[in-house]
């Protein structure tokens, strides 16, 4: 029995080992299975994964052609300079040229009767200029220079030879002293004849001989922007502003001002050339007319002014 006994045991003993082998065997197989399985998991997603890096980095063929066709509608116009037509960055250029301070008309000789306001006390700091000159662009020379401007671009641009010369007759007739008649006859000569030597054209020099008498200012720029083709919203704009300026640099200089306070002035001055602007482009020659009396006379007395910085 005891024998009987101890081989039993022996038995299970075996069955167990047997079942933990077992055991063990079939572990190690769901083991290998689990990883040939993320193994092939891998594989497939490295599959996957690369033409879709290649098609990032190269895109298909189809989605090419669609964004070149879409750069092709919203390119710049052949012969467009930084996005601009080149006749409007010629036109630009000339403006800023000719009607930059540094163009040598001799305007910084010229107060347009601001010194004698200023030795009055009619002037004496920067909201007393601005307020003269806001009176002088909207009631007098201003407009009417504008006007002038105006009409003889017009006249110029439709190659209308008497009208152009009626135009530069009245305009160098309006001047209300002897000392603006000098101001604005010397700077519209100085501006022909400069814009000739440099940007000469044979419409300028047609309409010139039409005219037999002086040229003032605002007819010499309207006549030399509208030989070149140069818009005349634009001219005048720039014109005024360029006016407007060189009022301001005298009174600085005489009052005196600073810098800053030059840049308010103008800055303040900004919708007032714009108003003037606008209404002399839409003005006749019936509309002109001045209401600015004290500069008149300002421009008047300068004549006889004891002391003197300026020509006018």
């Amino acid at each position: 029995m005891p024998g009987a006994a101890m081989g039993t045991r022996r038995q299970a003993k075996r069955t167990t080992m047997r079942g933990m082998i077992i055991r063990m065997i079939m572990a190690a197989i769901m083991i290998t299975t689990t990883v040939i399985t993320m193994t092939s998991m891998a594989i497939m997603t490295t599959i996957t994964a690369i033409p879709m890096l290649m098609t990032t980095n190269k895109p298909p063929r189809p989605q090419r052609r669609a964004v070149a066709r879409v750069d092709e509608e919203h390119a710049p116009e052949s012969g467009d300079v930084n996005g601009i037509r080149e006749s409007e960055a010629a036109a630009m250029y000339r403006l800023m040229t000719w009607l930059s301070p540094s163009f040598p008309v001799g305007a910084f000789s010229y107060s347009s009767g601001i010194e004698w306001a200023v030795e009055a006390g009619d002037i004496g700091d920067a909201a007393s200029l601005r307020g003269w000159l806001a009176s002088m662009l909207a009631d007098g020379p201003g407009f009417c220079d504008g006007v002038f401007l105006a009409h003889a671009h017009r006249a110029a641009a439709s190659d209308d030879q008497a009208g152009f010369a009626d135009i530069a007759e009245l305009a160098a007739a309006f001047a209300p002293s002897r000392e603006r008649q000098l101001e604005t006859s010397a700077q519209g000569r100085a501006f022909i004849e400069i814009a000739r030597a440099a940007w000469n054209c044979a419409s300028l020099d047609r309409l010139m001989l039409s005219c037999g008498g002086a040229i003032v200012y605002p007819v010499a720029v309207g006549l030399v922007s509208a030989a070149h083709a140069i818009p005349l919203a634009s001219t005048l704009h720039a014109f005024l502003h360029a006016v407007t300026s060189n009022w301001i640099s005298a009174g600085a200089r005489l009052v005196p001002l600073g810098q800053t306070d030059s840049q308010r002035v103008l800055a303040k001055l900004e919708p007032i050339v714009a108003a003037t602007a606008r209404r002399a482009l839409k003005a006749s020659l019936e509309d002109l007319g001045s209401a600015t009396f004290r500069a008149d006379l300002a421009s008047m007395r300068h004549e006889t002014q004891y002391t003197r910085l300026f020509r006018s």
